[in-house]
């Protein structure tokens, strides 16, 4: 009963903001999958994080697609903790900018992992417009609570 009374709190909208944060989870699943196959393919077993370039001639091919994967998972908690928060207040918004979010980090990755660092930012680099979007809605909501009349 409590689950649906804090459900019946949530604007209707917020849907949106669940669905977008699943949809980056299936990335993960995605670059995880990508590193998986960036092992056998370049030779690093576990448990090594990065190859060395000194012991393996495709150490930057691997290491490129490992770092895609690793910068995405450095970000995730902030990524979350924003769309959730701002979420609560301007749920379509955040919905927006989450999506913003997964698609230039797809391709944030898939740059990376060409073997060219800067390819990542061609497209990914608008990740960081859409986090710059959601403090500014946690920010808005932070707000909005501290604005709220005192209660008696």
């Amino acid at each position: 009963m409590a689950a649906a009374a804090l459900v019946e709190l949530l604007p209707k909208e917020y849907g949106y903001v669940a669905i977008v944060l699943v949809l980056y989870v299936f990335l993960n699943f995605y670059m995880a999958i990508q590193v998986g196959m960036a092992r056998k393919k370049y030779n690093v077993p576990y448990p090594a994080l990065y190859a060395v370039e000194s012991e393996n001639k495709q150490a930057k091919l691997f290491n490129c697609v490992q770092r895609g994967h690793q910068n995405s998972l450095e970000t995730m908690p902030i990524f979350f903790m924003l769309m959730i928060l701002g979420g609560l207040k301007h749920p379509l918004v955040c919905a927006g900018l989450g999506l913003l979010h997964v698609v230039a980090r797809y391709f944030y990755f898939t740059g990376y992992s060409t073997g060219d660092p800067m390819k990542r930012l061609t497209l990914g680099k608008y990740h960081m417009v859409a986090i710059l979007g959601l403090i500014v809605c946690t920010i808005s909501f932070g707000w909005s609570l501290l604005n709220q009349p005192a209660s008696s």
